[in-house]
């Protein structure tokens, strides 16, 4: 059985984007590319800013509540059933809960072939992509760093400091076979 579904997990500018789109030029046959940052751009804006949906503080901290949390857990499903429909899925994850998170997305992919991997890189050079990217508040990139790996259990883990996304894609692709 071949993997259906790949999940990268790292903190904001670690280089998930990059290796998701290299990963869809070396694999084989078409994957989807979803992730969180496409759930909260589906969000209506009101959610996008409030306490009952996401939000973005000026450090980078991000809050998360009930509204969003129903949201989150129906995308999950969904992500879920069209990889069961046949599609192969790219998640492009940030485990804000750690284990707590990766528990949620194993329970939804309980019977599907899933990649797990670990996305690292350290918080001062994310911190430099990330004010260079201009479109993420200054200070998410180090908050999240280590947070996002806390208690979570990975197949591959790939540094993007040492490593350019291509190689890791080519690492990934490797495992997914």
């Amino acid at each position: 059985m071949t993997t259906q579904v790949i999940v990268l997990n790292g903190g904001s500018s670690s280089g998930k984007s990059g290796i998701v789109r290299c990963l869809q030029a070396v694999l084989p046959d078409p994957w989807l590319a979803l992730g969180t940052d496409t759930l909260v751009e589906a969000m209506p804006a009101s959610l996008r800013a409030s306490d009952a949906g996401i939000g973005f503080a000026p450090d980078g901290e991000v809050t998360v509540g009930p509204e969003f949390r129903t949201l989150e857990a129906a995308w999950i499903e969904g992500v879920a059933a069209m990889a069961r429909a046949g599609a192969r899925v790219i998640v492009d994850e940030v485990f804000l809960g750690g284990a707590y998170s990766q528990q949620r997305w194993q329970k939804a992919l309980a019977d599907l072939r899933v990649l797990w991997v670990g996305v690292r890189c350290d918080g001062a050079v994310a911190a430099g992509r990330e004010v260079a990217r201009g479109d993420r508040a200054v200070g998410m990139a180090v908050s999240q760093a280590e947070i996002v790996h806390q208690g979570v259990t990975y197949d591959l883990e790939v540094d993007t400091m040492h490593t350019e996304s291509m190689e890791c894609a080519r690492a990934i692709a490797a495992h997914a076979s």
